[in-house]
Order: C-alpha cells, then sequence, then structure tokens
C-alpha cells in the first residue's frame, strides 16, 4: 500500500521524476519523461503495479521499517535516509543524476555502523503497471524488455529472480558502498552505459550547488525558498524549458473521490507564475527558456491559444482512464491526458501576458516575436473578452462570466499598453486604453455585490471565489479600495477552514456543483498564500505572517507542498510536489520580507 502523500520524497533529472517513500520504496517513476507511461505506478495500485523497495531486510510478514531520518543533502535534490536497526545504522542516497545520456535513477547503500543486512526488490512493470516485461541477462547486466522500452539494472550485489521480481540479499558494514542504477534505454538501441555512480552523486552535487548560488533571495525565510525553487526547477522539462504542474497523475483533491486528475503538463498559468517567481530570484535563464517554449507552443497560431501543452508543446492531451488501476487510496479513476487542453478560459492571456512584460521589465534580452505575439492575444481579446468561459479552475460544468477571467482580461491589456507605451511595440495605443476602461467598468459592475460589499465568482452570482484575492495583486484595484477589503474580508468568512486555510470555491458535497464534479476537496494552498499576501498588502502584516508561517507547517519533513491540505484528514491531498503551491510561497516570502513582516 502506498504511503500517505506527505510521506514522498522527489528526486529528478529535470526530465523526469521520483517519489522514494519513507520505508525506501520508489512508488512513481515515468520514463524517459514526466509524461511517459509509469514503470513504477505503485502509487496509484497495489505493489504488483510496480515498486523498487531498498532498504534493511525485515520479516515477510511485517510491513518494511521506515527511515529514522531523512534529509536533502545541502541544496540539492539528492536524497539521504537513515534507518537505525538492532544490527546498526545504515544510509541509503538516493539521486538521479542531471541526464548526460541515458537516464538514471542511482542508489547507493552504505554502512554506518554495526553490520546491517539489507534487501533491494525490483519489480518493473511497464505501462503504468500493466505490462509484464521480459527480464533476462544480457553480457552479465539485467535487463527488462518490453516493446519500446527496456530498462537496465546494474549492481555489484549477487541479484536472482523469484515471482518476477528481481532480488539482492546483503549486508553492509561501516565503510561499504554498494550501489544499484536502472538506466532506460529504448529497446532497439545498444545497451546504455555502465553507470558510474560515484562520479555521478558528485556530478549531481556540483549542479545543484552551482544552480542554487544564483538565488538572490537571502531574506529569514531562505530554507522554505530555495527548497521551493529547486522544486519548481526539478519540474522543468530542460529540453525545451516547459514546466510541469506536477510530476504526478490522479493524486485525489478528495480522498476516495473522483477528483483526480493528470498534472504532468506544462500549464501556461502554472508555468507563467513559476516564470514570474525564478525571475524575481534570480533565475533568468529559466525564464528565457519558457519564452522560447511559449512562443513555440503557440507558434503563429494564438487565435487558438491552449490552456496547457505538452512539456515539448504538443497538443493533443487526450483524456483516458486506466481502469486496471484502484487509485491511490482507492480514489478512483485514474486519467491520464487532460480534457481540459481545449477549455476556453480567458485569465491565461493575462497571465502570459504579466509572465512577457516582467521578462521584459526585468532586463531579458528582447524577442520581437514575443512581443508581436502578445499584440496578437490582444487583439483576440478585444473580441473575446466578454465570452463565458470555464475559468481558472476548469469547471466542467456550463461557462460562466468569471470575474477572475475578466480581471485578467484587463491585466492583459494594461501590460501590453505599458509596452506600448515603453516604445517597444506599436499598436492602437488609444483603442486599447478605452478597452481597459471596458473591462473595468463590466467587471465593477457586474461582478460586484453591493450590499455585501464583495466581488463575486461570477456575473450574477452569490458564491465567492479564492481568486478574487488576485485582484489588488494584479493591479485591477488599489489594496486600500473598500471593495477590496470587502471582498478580502469576505473569502475569510465563507470559504475560511477551521484551520484558517482557504477553498477555493463552494463546493457541494455529493451533489454536482459549480465545478461540474461531486465530492469536496481540501484548502488549496495556493488561495491560502493568496491571503496571506493580500493581508499584508492591507496592512494586516501581523496577520499575514501567522498564516504564512502556519502555511509552511504544512510541508513534509523535506519541505515539499501538494496542491491541497485535507482539513479533515490534517494531511495533504493532491498531486504532489506542485508548482502552484510552491510559486505562491516564494511569492508571499518574497512580500513578507519586503514589508518586514516576520518574526525574529
Amino acid at each position: 500500500m502506498a504511503g500517505r502523500i506527505e510521506d514522498y520524497a522527489l528526486i529528478g533529472d529535470m526530465q523526469t521524476a521520483a517519489l522514494v517513500c519513507r520505508d525506501g520504496t520508489v512508488d512513481w517513476l515515468c520514463l524517459p519523461r514526466f509524461d511517459s507511461h509509469a514503470i513504477f505506478a505503485g502509487l496509484l495500485g497495489t505493489e504488483e503495479h510496480g515498486f523498487w523497495r531498498l532498504g534493511p531486510a525485515h520479516a515477510a510478514d511485517s510491513p518494511p521499517p521506515t527511515a529514522a531520518r531523512r534529509t536533502y543533502r545541502g541544496d540539492s535534490l539528492i536524497l539521504e535516509s537513515e534507518w537505525d536497526t538492532p544490527r546498526g545504522t545504515v544510509r541509503v542516497t538516493d539521486f538521479m543524476p542531471p541526464r548526460d545520456g541515458a537516464p538514471q535513477l542511482i542508489r547507493i547503500v552504505e554502512g554506518v555502523t554495526g553490520r546491517v543486512p539489507m534487501r533491494s526488490v525490483l519489480r518493473m512493470r511497464f505501462s503504468y503497471g500493466r505490462v509484464v516485461p521480459w527480464v533476462h541477462k544480457h553480457d552479465g547486466r539485467t535487463v527488462a524488455v518490453a516493446g519500446p522500452d527496456s530498462v537496465w539494472f546494474d549492481t555489484s550485489a549477487e541479484t536472482y529472480g523469484k515471482s518476477l521480481t528481481t532480488y539482492a540479499d546483503f549486508t553492509v558494514a561501516p565503510g561499504d558502498r554498494i550501489a544499484f542504477t536502472i538506466s532506460w534505454e529504448p529497446s532497439h538501441k545498444e545497451p546504455p552505459a555502465l553507470p558510474e555512480p560515484e562520479q555521478s552523486l558528485e556530478a549531481t552535487e556540483n549542479f545543484w550547488r552551482d544552480w542554487v548560488e544564483h538565488c538572490t533571495y537571502h531574506g529569514p525565510y531562505r530554507e522554505a525558498v530555495v527548497r521551493s525553487l529547486i522544486t519548481l526547477k526539478a519540474l522543468t522539462y530542460a529540453p525545451t524549458g516547459g514546466i510541469v504542474a506536477a510530476p504526478t497523475t490522479s493524486l485525489p483533491e478528495d480522498i476516495g473521490g473522483v477528483r483526480n486528475w493528470d498534472y504532468r503538463y506544462t500549464w501556461l498559468r502554472d508555468a507563467a507564475i513559476t516564470l514570474s517567481s525564478l525571475l524575481r530570484t534570480g533565475y533568468r535563464e529559466e525564464a528565457r527558456a519558457w519564452r522560447e517554449w511559449l512562443l513555440r507552443a503557440v507558434a503563429g497560431d494564438p487565435e487558438n491559444l491552449q490552456i496547457m501543452y505538452g512539456i515539448a508543446g504538443e497538443r493533443e492531451l487526450g483524456e483516458a482512464e486506466l481502469d486496471w488501476l484502484p487509485g491511490y487510496d482507492n480514489s478512483a479513476p485514474v486519467r491520464v491526458g487532460n480534457g481540459a487542453a481545449h477549455q476556453l478560459q480567458l485569465d491565461v492571456y493575462g497571465e502570459v501576458t504579466e509572465a512577457l512584460h516582467l521578462a521584459h521589465m526585468t532586463g531579458l534580452a528582447r524577442n520581437d516575436y514575443a512581443s508581436l505575439l502578445q499584440l496578437k492575444l490582444i487583439r483576440y481579446l478585444e473580441d473575446h473578452w466578454d465570452e463565458p468561459d470555464e475559468g481558472i479552475w476548469e469547471v466542467r460544468g456550463p461557462r460562466r462570466h468569471f470575474v477572475h477571467s475578466k480581471v485578467m482580461a484587463w491585466v492583459a491589456v494594461d501590460r501590453t499598453i505599458k509596452l506600448i507605451e515603453s516604445g517597444d511595440a506599436d499598436g492602437p495605443l488609444e483603442r486599447w486604453k478605452e478597452l481597459r476602461d471596458d473591462i473595468h467598468r463590466d467587471v465593477c459592475e457586474k461582478g460586484y455585490d453591493k450590499e455585501r460589499n464583495t466581488f463575486t465568482q461570477s456575473y450574477g452570482s452569490q458564491e465567492l471565489d479564492a481568486s478574487l484575492l488576485l485582484i489588488p495583486q494584479m493591479g485591477f484595484l488599489p489594496p486600500d479600495d473598500k471593495r477590496v477589503i470587502g471582498t478580502i474580508e469576505a473569502i475569510q468568512r465563507e470559504l475560511s477552514t477551521s484551520d484558517g486555510f482557504i477553498l477555493r470555491y463552494p463546493t457541494s458535497g455529493g451533489e454536482e456543483g459549480v465545478d461540474g464534479l461531486p465530492g469536496d476537496e481540501g484548502a488549496f494552498l495556493a488561495c491560502s498564500f493568496w491571503m496571506a499576501d493580500d493581508l499584508a498588502m492591507i496592512g494586516r502584516v501581523d496577520e499575514a505572517r501567522k498564516l504564512f508561517e502556519k502555511l509552511l507547517a504544512l510541508r513534509n519533513d523535506l519541505g515539499l507542498l501538494a496542491e491541497e491540505w485535507d482539513p479533515r484528514l490534517k494531511r495533504q491531498v493532491g498531486n504532489f510536489p506542485q508548482a502552484f503551491s510552491h510559486v505562491p510561497l516564494i511569492d508571499t516570502a518574497l512580500r513578507l520580507t519586503a514589508s518586514g513582516a516576520y518574526g525574529g
């Protein structure tokens, strides 16, 4: 059975990622890319669907022991887990070296004290646990082959096969170091080069140390900010610059429910806000790579802008259900692909334009096509901003005139006006100033409830929506506007959990609600960070700091956050780790640091 979501650690090579549980089990790994089929899918099923456990030997009728301690080695993605056993202490170091050839997952066992019996149990199941590969020896190496894939297993430990599983039993004493590596290669190609685990470990540590040195944030929340930045870097697909929302699919927002989605794609919204955080902390190269990815993905067709693309810019992300997988904690269905790819979400025009604007303002080298794209997006919005859409939360119910979507359309026009005024683009300035005023007036007249002194989720609705917290952050209205303050206080009253965290919008329990889905969900962590931001902006900085530090306390022991927090079960839920949680963590830390609102 898979562990709790927060029990997992992330390791990765900026092309794919693995999740390692506290007991030393890799329960999730897709090869060779984030969006490839999983060879270990135990996270969404059972051990029959693939896993790799490496840890102290234990009795067959008892659960595997969990590590007494685990940490990342400094500011890196190198995971170190230690077990204290009656016979001594052992350490396992897990990492994926930045790719130079075949993708590799390397695990190094090191004796610390005593003599500790160890066991490696490797059960590869291709195609999300559906296909049992042919496992055999080739020139002394173990290889698993099925269809287009081959996975090579290398170790100096003696191995044996049993029940379609590869085992290794061995003992480590102080100073012993035994390495295990799996490498992926297309099955029609020559075998990958023999791994060099120790050299790869040194190179991986050097890579992360050098990368973190570029961080320009040195405030009181540096540990949390750097860990979030490392996580965002790990979610970036290095060959193209595309950024996945999360490395997993179908981890549920509601345990046992149907709110299970595939997040292994590049949402323009998520990637744009990730870009903004990277730019504000000194990472301009990532920003440049993402801008190039965007220009390739959108190409010459901004009128058909999708809300998400594949990590190389693919447009077709057809959604399917894997009915042989029972789902995480029996949360079915398990989905791959994402049917929301072709939704109309007008807010993405604002997020993309804001990201391009910030890149321009921070001195990223000018790209004429980026400016041209921005102008084309506004020309599209001129004709479509007043249409209903599915909104930021990708509702699968009827389209509505979502207030946040209109606000972000205003942002897109406003930032483009600034681009023209700077002299770096040409466009119908006066016409677009009128358009900006029209959108602003429309939102304030139709999206605002005067009696309650709050903006609402959509035109004519009574419901609130946490995305309204972005109104002052985007500059649509100043923080001291009574309508902004009223909206913040209304969301605190109506969308706050007993823990003080913020829901996205009201859900309807067992009935279908505004999002077209049954069931509930947890507190959406990004929304809670937005609330902390807003509280700081309206001068309630002590309250903002307290909320922020409560949010930091929700991170797992390695500093990682999923998409949501379940206030009933007191656990993380949703895909993990989630870029849309780590980005606002960085933003709020920067805002609180600038305001001096921190303890100590």
